[in-house]
């Protein structure tokens, strides 16, 4: 990984999200959303830059319940097609548990399709428990 930097995105990052190329998330990013995102101290976004270029991100949600410590769900990680299998993933997903652990995040968990073969084999690597439960979505969530 040699000349990637790992950062944590802050409310001050918002420029930098906004300006994100094509080809790393999904969609264009939203500027509303992105503010939303980068204010709540509930999310956290780490992104991986190789020189001015985002090559990577990960995030996460705390969540918080009233009768268990905070947990977090990992919501997205990616690496752009052009910086694959160089451990790009990897690093993101070991820096957001960490970061997790730090703010008392008791557990890390996230979800993956079955067929979704480079993702089982990266949480397969980092040593996460498999555990079968059904998913349900509304609205467009899934």
């Amino acid at each position: 990984m040699e000349g990637i930097e790992i950062r944590v995105l802050g409310s001050a990052d918002l420029g930098t999200l906004c300006a994100v190329r094509e080809g790393l998330f999904d969609n264009a990013v939203a500027p509303a959303q992105a503010r939303a995102f980068l204010g709540d101290p509930g999310h956290v976004m780490l992104m991986a830059f190789d020189g001015p270029l985002a090559v990577g991100m990960a995030s996460g949600t705390v969540l918080l319940h009233p009768d268990k410590p905070p947990a977090m769900f990992v919501n997205e990680v990616e690496t752009r097609e052009s910086h694959q299998r160089r451990g790009i993933a990897t690093a993101l997903t070991q820096a957001l548990i960490e970061h997790a652990r730090k703010r008392g995040c008791i557990g890390v968990w996230l979800g993956t399709e079955p067929d979704n073969a480079p993702a089982l084999g990266l949480y397969r690597k980092l040593g996460g428990a498999e555990v079968a439960f059904v998913g349900f979505g509304w609205d467009d969530a899934l």
